[in-house]
């Protein structure tokens, strides 16, 4: 069994929890944060150990400086340290278009989306800087460099957390640390693609060459290469994962 520990926010389902269990299945011990989803959360720790893996459940809202540094002390006092942090926590956004958006609602999606961001890397960095050596994986989205309608708010929110990363990836490699961003395109089964009706989703299927949307196992699988050795060498990177949708 691997030593390293991993953080996965908003893991009681979609991205977070497939996540969580492929990092389990490749040995990491797993932290299953969530904020109110208790019983989801549990599952997925359950998956994790019939699996043979370790999990452990954190609740804590990732806007909150207290729950982030709470989260961040419950997994080091448990394992011991904190190797990899994969943000995948979604604040809600509003959607409609330009002009029916309010500032509040605009710049509410932007101050959670980075003050979230924020706030995890800050409260991770120490510990990883001290053994020179840390994973940083967040997720982001195929709308923050390809608009589509209604989706201002986390196009724009995202676009900014993907300057963050490439900032704090310049910052933290000469400790050994890598910082990369996986942007899928709509994913089945979670928050945002649920929002979407069924014929949308039916027609942004079909504009996809590879002829589906994305599942979450497919995005689990680009975070674990991130969060792996294997990409040791690879930093500040904008990974989409889209079927083909988007080739940047």
């Amino acid at each position: 069994m691997s030593e390293r520990v991993c953080l996965v926010t908003g893991a009681s389902r979609g991205i977070g929890a497939a996540t969580a269990r492929e990092l389990a299945c490749r040995g990491y011990r797993v932290v299953v944060n969530h904020r109110d989803s208790a019983t989801t959360a549990e599952a997925v720790a359950g998956d994790v150990r019939t699996g043979g893996g370790e999990a452990l459940v954190v609740q804590g809202d990732v806007t909150d400086p207290d729950d982030v540094t709470r989260l961040v002390e419950t997994t080091v006092g448990h394992w011991g340290r904190l190797d990899v942090l994969v943000h995948n926590a979604m604040a809600p956004f509003p959607v409609t278009s330009f002009a029916d958006l309010g500032w509040e609602q605009l710049g509410a999606k932007l101050d959670q989306e980075l003050r979230a961001a924020y706030l995890l890397t800050h409260a991770v960095l120490p510990g990883m800087t001290d053994r020179s050596y840390g994973r940083l994986v967040y997720l982001s989205t195929g709308l923050s460099r390809r608009p589509r309608d209604g989706m201002i708010a986390l196009g724009v929110a995202k676009a900014a957390l993907d300057s963050f990363v490439r900032y704090v990836a310049t910052e933290v490699a000469p400790h050994g640390i890598t910082a990369n961003v996986v942007a899928p395109s709509t994913v089945e089964d979670t928050a945002v693609g649920d929002k979407l009706p069924d014929e949308l989703r039916a027609q942004l299927a079909a504009a996809t060459p590879m002829g589906r949307l994305a599942r979450p196992e497919d995005v689990a699988r680009t975070v674990a290469y991130f969060a792996g050795d294997d990409a040791g060498f690879t930093t500040g990177s904008w990974a989409p994962v889209n079927g083909g949708a988007l080739m940047p």
